[in-house]
């Protein structure tokens, strides 16, 4: 399964552009070629982290993939869904130009070599932003054939209601955090080969805000929150199947003391259906039908995701035969058209027969059998 790119780029997914292009610098300049000669490790790191930042830094294909994940950008055009040999087939040029592209004369290649140590400076509300939820969703074939509008019940981080989410008691005040002094971060500084490295991790005594609560709220022990259940809508888009999944911004944990909310994460599965088989767009069901059936052809009504089809099966049709019926099947994701839906043909042999039916049956094999005295049996398999 392709890495998330998100999680390549070491950013969370509500990370800002320049964010992004920092964090893919970063990774960039420490597996470039150039640094890495003959690397084949290196060389598919930044391969990767490129393919990751192609996306991300594009609004329109980074909203598909929010929503959709690596599947969700099949329709663009840029068939993502692995690296290298699958997805948008990077090889060693385009990473290497979308890395110029990106950052000009290397976007300040001299100070990641030069020891010069640059960070930068993270906003408090970053730290305490919420956790995302992830839940399954079971849909059927109708609902993946036509999309629908699911409510379903969450259990999720809310405010608390005794502090209105402030995490203090009432009148309680706050104080400057001791441990970053009200920087809300603090800084590590270490020495490698490329010089010095400042590393900045938030303050894990002020959860980043750089302040603390004097007089904690009983209920929630500080943290603002506590648990509720909540009813959200969530809207299934036409030609989802099981392993896609939908990125609901802010309908996640609410972060420590009002920080920001994390997203929802609903990954679909596909309820098993009582006929249908689907195989990617398709729909598969057998048709069973008698040997008279066959031979004299017969118009039956045909089941489908939208209702009953009349059929015509031909006189003389074969058991095994694949009758196709365009545009009956699932709609393409983010595309036009529809799958087919592929009827099999079954020829059901009696078992338990009368002796009317068993002698006009004997007065058949003797007709049918001068047929093969004249052709043969057997042939070699085609």
């Amino acid at each position: 399964m392709p890495r998330d790119y998100y999680d390549i780029l070491g950013v969370d997914k509500n990370a800002t552009e320049n964010e992004i292009k920092k964090s893919y610098r970063k990774i960039a300049m420490k597996y470039h070629p150039d640094k890495n000669p003959g690397n084949k490790q290196a060389e598919e790191k930044f391969k990767e982290a490129s393919e990751a930042y192609s996306v991300l830094l594009d609004s329109q294909k980074r909203q598909q993939y929010d929503q959709f994940g690596h599947s969700g950008l099949k329709g663009g055009g840029f068939n993502a869904g692995g690296f290298g040999g699958g997805g948008f087939g990077f090889d060693l040029s385009d990473a290497l130009r979308t890395f110029m592209d990106g950052f000009g004369n290397f976007g300040g290649f001299e100070d990641v070599f030069s020891g010069g140590g640059r960070s930068s400076s993270r906003s408090g509300s970053r730290y305490t932003a919420g956790s995302d939820l992830k839940m399954r969703l079971a849909v059927t074939l109708e609902e993946a054939s036509t999309g629908k509008t699911k409510k379903i019940k969450i259990k999720r981080l809310e405010p608390c209601d005794e502090c209105s989410g402030s995490g203090g008691k009432k009148g309680s005040s706050t104080i400057t955090c001791p441990v970053c002094r009200g920087a809300g971060e603090v800084r590590e500084v270490s020495r490698s080969i490329f010089g010095q490295v400042v590393n900045v991790r938030p303050c894990s005594n002020c959860y980043g805000e750089g302040k603390i609560i004097e007089n904690r709220c009983p209920k929630c022990g500080g943290d603002g929150r506590i648990k509720k259940q909540k009813e959200i809508s969530v809207e299934i888009p036409a030609g989802i199947s099981a392993g896609h999944y939908l990125t609901m911004r802010n309908e996640g944990n609410i972060g420590i003391r009002n920080g920001a909310r994390g997203n929802l994460i609903v990954v679909f599965d596909e309820k098993e259906h009582d006929i249908f088989i689907r195989n990617d767009d398709d729909i598969f069901l057998d048709l069973h039908i008698t040997p008279a059936e066959a031979v004299l052809g017969i118009e039956v009504e045909v089941p489908t995701l939208s209702g009953k089809v009349k059929l015509v099966i031909p006189a003389g049709v074969q058991a095994g035969k694949m009758l196709r019926m365009k545009k009956r099947g699932i709609p393409h994701l983010h595309q036009h058209g529809k799958g087919d839906q592929i009827i099999r043909v079954k020829v059901d042999i009696p078992i338990n027969i009368s002796g009317k039916e068993k002698k006009l049956y004997k007065e058949l094999q003797e007709k049918e059998g001068q047929v093969f005295k004249k052709s043969g049996r057997f042939s070699k398999i085609q």
